[in-house]
């Protein structure tokens, strides 16, 4: 498990985030380039790369603390799914729904919960920690982004 792990935490952080994007593809198509949005909000191609890069970190992390071992790893393993769910849910709200301040609050909770999985992550394993890193501060902007649809399109 502790060597496959490196494949496999990656691969399932991969998955939801592709499966996010399949069920959001016609939104992203139709419904988002119409909205108006922050002036700081990246080119469309950002997005996927940025994401892309994040859900391999959280998955590297996981297995980072799979691989160090002991009682921590189960409520560490449960704050990874946690978050990962919430994620999920961010993209339908926010993309499928249109539903922009239940979003917000999502997006509240899973930055919450990813500080919780890095604190976790780094009680196990300093480096899983740090990994998560880039991943706070990139939802704390997509709140930015999300906050300012939310209001510029009241």
């Amino acid at each position: 498990m502790k060597r496959w792990g490196f494949l496999f935490f990656p691969a399932v952080s991969l998955g939801v985030g592709t499966l996010a994007g399949f069920l959001t593809r016609n939104s992203l198509n139709t419904v988002y380039p119409m909205l108006e949005k922050s002036p700081l909000t990246p080119p469309g191609w950002v997005f996927p790369l940025v994401w892309t890069v994040l859900y391999l970190l959280m998955g590297l992390g996981m297995a980072l603390v799979v691989r160090r071992g002991g009682p921590e790893v189960r409520q560490a393993l449960g704050l990874w799914g946690v978050q990962l769910g919430l994620n999920f849910c961010w993209s339908l709200l926010f993309f499928n729904g249109g539903l922009y301040f239940s979003a917000l609050l999502c997006l509240v909770v899973l930055w919450v919960m990813i500080l919780a999985m890095a604190g976790a992550f780094g009680a196990i394993s300093r480096t899983a920690g740090l990994l998560q890193i880039p991943y706070l501060l990139w939802v704390a902007f997509a709140g930015y982004l999300n906050t300012a649809v939310w209001v510029l399109n009241l």
